[in-house]
């Protein structure tokens, strides 16, 4: 879908990108704050960023209950979520064109002016423990708390973090939306058919909200340092559910992530890539993934995926022997001109729906304060070279800070043994 962007910044502090969608029969908004786990006022209250955003959508200045609000907000059919991360609480609405207003204003009742209680906050407490809960039997969420703990970032895993529900109070949730929800610490994308004259309410509406001016809150620097394997033992998982990463203490540019993307497609995109597709060939995984994510300090090359005890020496030789390939420059150009055709196909297909497009842009805008630019991407990923893939690649390899952790139920010198094979 044809889309232009603006990005604005508002009288209050606040700023967004404006997504111009001619057209559009839908309006698709989110608005994120900082104000994630690692935002919490001391490690005891860990959890209160997931617990104040399950109570958003709650009682109000105008509406009692989570379920009156929730009422009003969808009778034409709007939807609304939210999430919480490390670093974000962020708010997201999908409504009709014909009620955008509306909704914007519902939006701004749960942000601005919520009425925290304690009938909900218990509620919520309970709802999130539960959720909690059932994250550990879904053996990836164990995984990745505890690289991000091993390499050292400042993050609790899932016990730790259901332990903190119980010393979250009233105030404290107070406390922290109001720190946190300040104008100058929000960021907003909103995409829809926005012309001139909806651009100019959109800004006096946003204009009006009333938040408190405070700061914009930094990403929280982490000294990393490699790490030895570790096993998470379930004496239930009768496989190896596995995650690894490679990072170097960098951002890392557009160019930078879609020459990555094309190498990630190359080794595990497709089932005929060079691990996945042979190793599904083989018999010996049912699934592996790869990726890249990038913050302002650093940028981490991620594996993950699960394989059978039995197949897990065969399925890391592959890894090792095709990250090798690359390393030592063994790229074919045919392999790497596939790869690209593949991405910009792919590109073509990923800006079909108005969601998707603010999607594209809502990453690296909360994430960097960066606004990607659309049309720039087919060039970006035409540029891209062997000589680009082998270099960043080597970048990883060298960087010394690594970290595989697995769940399963096998002895532990099993996992140190599969980590020999990531060494290069």
């Amino acid at each position: 879908m044809k889309h232009s962007v603006e990005e604005i910044s508002l009288k209050n502090g606040m700023k967004g990108l404006l997504v111009n969608v001619p057209s559009a029969s839908v309006m698709s908004m989110r608005v994120q704050f900082r104000a994630g786990m690692r935002y919490a006022k001391n490690p005891d209250l860990a959890e209160i960023a997931h617990v104040t955003e399950h109570l958003s959508f709650g009682a109000n200045s105008k509406f009692k209950s989570e379920q009156e609000y929730e009422a009003e907000f969808t009778k034409n059919g709007a939807y609304h979520n939210a999430w919480t991360s490390d670093y974000s609480i962020c708010y997201e609405t999908e409504c009709a064109d014909f009620e955008w207003d509306r909704i914007l204003d519902l939006k701004r009742l749960a942000i601005c002016e919520p009425r925290f209680n304690e009938e909900e906050l218990k509620s919520e407490k309970s709802n999130v423990r539960s959720e909690l809960t059932a994250y550990q039997n879904e053996y990836p969420r164990l995984i990745w708390p505890k690289l991000q703990q091993s390499i050292g970032e400042n993050v609790p895993s899932l016990p730790e973090r259901i332990k903190t529900l119980n010393n979250i109070e009233l105030k404290d949730i107070r406390e922290h939306h109001r720190r946190t929800h300040t104008s100058d610490n929000m960021r907003f994308i909103i995409a829809g058919n926005i012309d001139r004259h909806r651009k100019h309410e959109i800004i006096r509406m946003l204009e009006n909200w009333e938040l408190k001016r405070g700061e914009r809150f930094e990403i929280p620097f982490d000294i990393l340092h490699t790490s030895e394997a570790h096993l998470i033992r379930r004496k239930d998982a009768s496989n190896i559910t596995f995650g690894f990463s490679w990072i170097t203490p960098r951002h890392f540019d557009p160019f930078e992530i879609q020459t990555m993307g094309c190498l990630n497609h190359i080794l595990t995109g497709t089932m005929y890539s060079k691990i996945f597709g042979q190793a599904r060939k083989k018999g010996l995984v049912y699934s592996i993934d790869s990726g890249v994510n990038s913050s302002p300090t650093a940028t981490s090359w991620d594996f993950e995926g699960e394989v059978n005890l039995e197949n897990s020496e065969l399925l890391f030789e592959l890894i090792q022997k095709e990250i090798n390939r690359i390393l030592t420059g063994t790229l074919k150009e045919s392999d790497l001109e596939s790869a690209k055709q593949y991405m910009l196909g792919r590109f073509q297909m990923s800006a079909q729906t108005v969601s998707q497009i603010a999607d594209f842009y809502a990453e690296t805008f909360f994430k960097n304060d960066e606004k990607e630019d659309f049309n720039l991407i087919p060039e970006l990923v035409k540029k891209i070279t062997k000589e680009k893939i082998i270099e960043l690649a080597r970048e990883f390899a060298d960087s010394g800070l690594r970290s595989f952790v697995a769940v399963s139920s096998c002895e532990k010198s099993a996992i140190t043994y599969l980590n020999n094979y990531l060494t290069f």
